[in-house]
């Protein structure tokens, strides 16, 4: 894995491994060891690869398995945003690198990218609030392989017709990261990153249903709040702020706005 050269120009560093138990947890690690950020950490395959809720995520060779540290005080009340900064910097990285999927990529709120309605790649923040405050931005994309989940539509590049190198995908990553963080500034800019966000968005006008934690509801996805949470319309008129859920789209639904 490398740098792109507008990353390391900008004082990212990187370091690669073969196996990690986790990037996101080595990095976390690191930082409670007194580690800076913005530090890649990248890994060829994960051992415990996981993704939100403590969900695994299978991490086989070839895949993208990374995550960016960042440690600044100032980004703790802001981690839920880096999930749209990292959903728009991967999606910017693929449709540079493969710019034949750009019409067949889409964002599913809050975490999940979409290659032909099916998922692409992840994004799992992971944060502290002790110490410098660190936030693991971890990346997964499925670039040779993907899993069999019954059910549940997955599919990786190469399945797609699309050779992509874990590595080349993660150069473009690295760059098209950092501007997406120069464009968020630390939150101040979340309300542009919101709406290109929203240009990407799947299923966005149309009926939906949120596995929340207080149960399952259904409405119209209409749009995000200033804070991200998904703005769901309910069947009585009611305009619900959902803050954390698994997002269930219709198949006739799955278009970007």
């Amino acid at each position: 894995m490398q740098l792109h050269e507008r990353a390391v120009a900008a004082g990212v560093r990187l370091t690669a491994h073969a196996v990690l138990g986790s990037t996101n947890a080595h990095a976390l690690s690191l930082a409670r060891r007194g580690e800076r950020g913005p530090l890649w950490i990248t890994a060829e395959r994960q051992t415990q690869g996981r993704g939100r809720e403590g969900r695994s995520w299978v991490s086989e060779p070839g895949n993208l398995h990374s995550t960016l540290l960042l440690t600044a005080a100032s980004l703790v009340q802001h981690w839920p945003q880096l999930s749209f900064v990292a959903a728009l910097a991967l999606h910017d990285a693929l449709t540079e690198i493969a710019s034949p999927i750009r019409h067949r990529l889409a964002i599913k709120w809050p975490n999940d990218l979409l290659l032909n309605e099916a998922k692409l790649g992840g994004i799992l923040i992971e944060g502290e609030s002790t110490g410098h405050k660190p936030v693991a931005v971890g990346i997964g994309v499925n670039c040779v392989s993907h899993p069999g989940i019954p059910g549940y539509p997955i599919t990786d590049l190469h399945a797609a017709g699309i050779a992509v190198s874990a590595a080349a995908l993660f150069s473009v990553l690295s760059k098209t990261m950092l501007a997406r963080l120069a464009q968020w500034n630390r939150g101040e800019g979340f309300p542009t990153v919101r709406l290109d966000w929203l240009e990407r968005a799947v299923a966005i006008g149309n009926r939906i249903s949120v596995r929340a934690p207080a149960g399952t509801v259904s409405g119209a996805f209409e749009s995000l709040d200033e804070r991200g949470r998904l703005l769901l319309r309910l069947a009585d008129g009611r305009l619900s702020a959902i803050s954390a859920g698994d997002v269930i789209v219709a198949a006739s639904a799955q278009s970007c706005a």
